[in-house]
């Protein structure tokens, strides 16, 4: 397996990939950047729309069944565009500090409802969390909270049987995981999915002896966990139950992301980053915040639209 960088200009630090079937196009997202990227991978042309303020996650959306753009997480609240580059209608203000909390990692979930993490910037307390918002059926809008006790939340995930959903805490190093009540939206049985070590004191990037801390995650038909291990260079594929099945090296220090796309969902495709990353690491990897690709044996999970 090789991965291959797409034909886009690099951002500061990709995040929430997408493949979009309908349009069969690639979506992604840089935050420092305040853009949102889709690409058509198949012409290789890009389109960019800047955001007021860092994007932290998107998804595709339906009304009524039809395709109609996208739900987009930013620092202040959760918002709806009707077209690519249209009109950003709040639909939930942030009930955080701005200053010091924005929305991170978020998707869609099986039924349509739209979930999003915080992270607190500081990084000094634990006071980030997870929230859901259901708009189904043109109601108006319902914001949950879901999960907390997080410095940055990410992730975020379902199994294949959506009896399961996953979300991460990076600086903690640690998945969690809880069973998952579809129909009532309801989350319990939390437990410790995977755990890794801390950083060393003193570690500095390019150093051995640390592999990393979990970023974003994709799931595949078999329930497999794909985890991006940020500042470890690699990719960790994890069993239903949480054992290592392969690791993957990554041509860049801070992997973020994956997602699966192309027609058969056998193209996984990953995010990375090189804001603030130091010169040397960006001498040793040159494509530090391109998205990369590579063919895969087993098909991932199609990604969930949201619904209103």
């Amino acid at each position: 397996m090789t991965w291959q960088p797409l034909a886009a200009p690099p951002s500061g630090l990709g995040e929430s990939p997408f493949w979009h079937p309908d349009e069969q196009m690639l979506y992604w997202i840089d935050i420092p950047g305040r853009q949102l990227h889709r690409c058509n991978v198949f012409m290789g042309t890009v389109e960019s729309w800047a955001m007021p303020s860092e994007p932290g996650s998107i998804a595709p959306a339906r009304t009524n069944g039809d395709n109609s753009g996208l739900v987009i997480a930013l620092r202040d609240g959760i918002y709806r565009a009707r077209e690519w580059g249209g009109e950003l209608r709040q639909l939930m203000r942030a009930d955080h500090d701005t200053a010091t909390t924005r929305f991170n990692d978020g998707k869609a979930d099986p039924l349509g409802r739209f979930w999003a993490g915080t992270m607190y910037e500081p990084r000094d307390k634990a006071t980030a969390a997870l929230f859901s918002l259901d708009c189904r059926g043109g109601r108006p809008p319902v914001l949950e909270r879901k999960a907390g006790d997080a410095i940055i939340a990410n992730g975020l995930a379902w199994s294949p049987d959506a009896g399961t959903v996953y979300w991460s805490d990076t600086p903690r190093h640690v998945i969690r995981a809880w069973n998952w009540d579809s129909a009532s939206n309801a989350m319990t049985q939390a437990r410790v999915f995977a755990q890794w070590p801390g950083k060393p004191d003193g570690w500095q990037p390019g150093m051995a002896g640390y592999g990393g801390r979990p970023d974003g995650a994709a799931v595949d038909a078999e329930g497999n966990y794909y985890v991006a291990m940020f500042e470890g260079g690699r990719l960790l594929k994890l069993s239903p139950s949480g054992a290592l099945l392969a690791e993957i090296a990554v041509p860049a220090r801070c992997p973020t992301m994956p997602c699966f796309g192309g027609d058969d969902l056998k193209t996984l495709y990953l995010t990375t980053a090189r804001y603030n990353r130091p010169a040397q690491e960006l001498q040793d990897f040159p494509d530090s915040g391109c998205v990369f690709s590579m063919q895969v044996e087993v098909p991932g999970l199609p990604v969930n639209f949201f619904q209103d």
